[in-house]
């Protein structure tokens, strides 16, 4: 989260529990991609809380290193594993073709940005009760169209009403963090994707129960 340590820890905590339950819950191995989402969102939570103490004990080691391992959750893996997990789920064929082209450019966009990253490190910065995570981004309006698309608007051709759902929420987050937090929109942003990404313990919970599921 982007308030404080303990808050980044309880929702980090949370988003496991609850990313356990849904890779419990999928019954196909195609599925286990779009299970994943909340404990990887649990995973990047904790490497925050992380963060937020080598603040607080004066650690800029391990800052630094926390630093890097978020921004490869949120600059380079997203973009990549979003379109590829709905691609997985064999998505109605006049979506398919639609949804490999936001693969295609979430994997350009996270290529691009791992290279950004390698060659000019992202510095996180305590900037007005949020984490700021300061990187130069040359030609920032493309990446962030093609991140967007890849993220957000390829969950959008799913033929799953929930997955759509979470598309749409994830869209208005990026918009409320972009305009109300916009010093800070890669950390608040990201506490919004991860906790919306607990509805999608509602896709595999609303459906047929596993038992029936394999039922001849």
């Amino acid at each position: 989260m982007c308030f404080s340590a303990s808050a980044s820890f309880l929702v980090g905590t949370s988003l496991l529990a609850a990313g356990a339950a849904t890779l419990n819950a999928a019954t196909r191995k195609a599925e286990l991609p779009l299970a994943l989402i909340p404990l990887l969102f649990g995973i990047q939570q904790l490497v925050e809380g992380g963060i937020w103490l080598g603040f607080q004990f004066d650690a800029p080691a391990l800052t630094m290193l926390l630093t890097q391992i978020y921004s490869l959750f949120s600059h380079v893996l997203w973009p990549i594993y979003v379109p590829l997990a709905i691609l997985l789920l064999k998505p109605a064929p006049p979506h398919r073709g639609t949804i490999i082209t936001f693969l295609w450019a979430g994997t350009a966009v996270g290529l691009y940005l791992l290279y950004i990253l390698v060659r000019f490190p992202v510095r996180a910065e305590l900037a007005g009760g949020h984490i700021l995570y300061a990187s130069p981004h040359p030609y920032a309006p493309v990446a962030m169209g093609a991140y967007l698309a890849a993220t957000c608007i390829s969950l959008l051709f799913s033929n799953r009403k929930i997955v759509v759902a979470f598309g749409v929420a994830a869209l208005l987050s990026f918009a409320a963090a972009y305009v109300f937090f916009t010093l800070w929109f890669v950390s608040v942003w990201c506490f919004f994707a991860a906790m919306l990404s607990g509805m999608i313990y509602l896709y595999f919970r609303n459906r047929v129960p596993r038992n029936a599921q394999r039922t001849p």
